[in-house]
């Protein structure tokens, strides 16, 4: 434990300006580490084998309200520092902090790991740039038990703060590999014995598909503004469309996804 509740050092000031970095993407890709926020989101990331723990960042109010958080953290190697509700809110991106930042350490991945095994789903967001769709996404992904998501490269940093508190801590729940060309990932998708589906406004309709949702699948999700790279009708075994019977123009990128994966989890029961 470093510090006691109420005294500031100038290693807690070290460790606070440090943390604070990571709030640049810069920061986090050179360090491998990212910011976790609130107590929901650190008790999964403490349940999580697969992430180091650094320092945790928390505030006598929280360490009274939730002890039993504070010993989970240290139990897994984790360094709790005691700071005032004024660095907590320094620390915090969001409007009303809950008391507790703690630095994670990400995981190293291989395109071969997240396909080992033979998985049944996996979702791939190709160049999606929105945090809260691409947190969403993980989270949804996540309530249909896929085994991994894949962000290509130009996508959005899923370890920013706005995509981690998307996750609503689906993050630490399953493999996220990140900044992969495409081409890659569908040739691994193909050679696990996945078929890869390619999310459209022009495709095959979802509902005409029947029973070939239900095999293992590969979805690729491409960018909110552009959609799909044009070449997908090469690449993809088939370029599908959600119907729609209303006068929207469009599905939201994350509502599109939770369309598709939700309709792949429910032919595969």
């Amino acid at each position: 434990m470093a510090g006691e509740p109420g005294v500031v050092t100038s290693m807690q000031n070290r460790r606070v300006a440090a943390a604070r970095a990571l709030r640049r993407a810069k920061e986090r890709a050179a360090t491998g580490t990212f910011l976790v926020e609130g107590p929901h989101a650190v008790a999964e990331l403490v349940g999580s084998s697969a992430y180091g723990i650094g320092d945790v960042f928390v505030t006598a109010d929280l360490a009274q309200r939730q002890p039993g958080l504070v010993d989970a953290v240290r139990a897994r190697g984790g360094d709790v520092v005691f700071v005032d509700d004024r660095v907590a809110d320094a620390l915090a991106e969001t409007v009303h902090p809950q008391g507790v930042v703690a630095v994670a350490a990400r995981p190293e991945l291989e395109l071969s790991t997240v396909f080992r095994g033979r998985p049944n789903l996996v979702a791939v967001l190709d160049r999606v740039a929105d945090p809260g769709n691409a947190g969403t996404v993980i989270r949804t992904a996540d309530a249909f038990a896929a085994d991994a998501v894949v962000l290509t490269g130009g996508s959005v940093d899923p370890y920013g703060g706005k995509c981690v508190r998307a996750t609503a801590g689906s993050l630490f729940h399953l493999p996220v590999l990140t900044d992969v060309e495409l081409a890659p990932v569908v040739d691994a998708a193909r050679a696990a014995g996945l078929q890869v589906l390619a999310a459209a406004g022009d495709g095959d309709p979802l509902d005409a598909l029947g029973d070939a949702l239900g095999a293992p699948t590969c979805w690729v999700f491409g960018n909110e503004a552009h959609g799909l790279d044009a070449t997908a009708p090469a690449w993809a075994d088939r370029v599908v469309s959600i119907p729609q019977t209303g006068r929207a123009e469009s599905l939201n990128l994350a509502t599109a996804a939770a369309i598709c994966l939700w309709s792949t989890a429910q032919h595969r029961r």
